[in-house]
């Protein structure tokens, strides 16, 4: 489906509407739709046979419309689904989903590796002050035991 534009998705759209109460287009009625330009008209019905919505009846050549198409119940109800518009609709907007997901989770990750560098560098920062902090108390708590040591023996005497 992807090998098909906006343009020949309306233009099977309108095919498919075409089909009239007998469910079938003549080869005139084909050529008609598409101002007499078979090669766009059998590349349409082709388009058609190919999904499995019509089948072929009448005598045609291998590069020929054929005498008549008739629509098959699968092609009424995919038309009243939406059709190749709304499929081609869909279709476009898939790859900006799953883009703009791999976009999102790309600069997720960036911002996710960032902070953690942000925060590895935080944590040596803090174990840096963790150990000054430790050097500062262990020379409080020696200026300590040396002043209760003056005390004692300045008290003693």
């Amino acid at each position: 489906m992807t090998d098909l534009n906006e343009y020949e998705c309306e233009m099977l759209d309108v095919m498919l509407e075409s089909f009239g109460v007998p469910d079938s287009l003549t080869r005139r009625q084909i050529l008609s739709l598409f101002d007499q330009d078979e090669a766009a008209a059998f590349a349409m019905v082709q388009a058609l046979i190919r999904e499995d919505l019509v089948v072929v009846s009448g005598s045609h050549g291998e590069f020929e419309l054929p005498e008549k198409l008739i629509l098959k119940p699968k092609g009424e109800k995919f038309l009243k689904e939406g059709g190749f518009t709304r499929r081609y609709h869909l279709e476009q907007q898939r790859p900006n989903e799953v883009g703009g997901t791999l976009a999102k989770l790309q600069q997720q990750n960036m911002r996710l590796q960032n902070e953690k560098l942000a925060n590895q560098s935080q944590v040596i920062d803090l174990n840096r002050k963790v150990q000054s902090l430790k050097i500062s108390l262990y020379v409080c708590l020696a200026l300590i035991i040396i002043a209760f040591l003056i005390g004692y023996v300045v008290g003693n005497k």
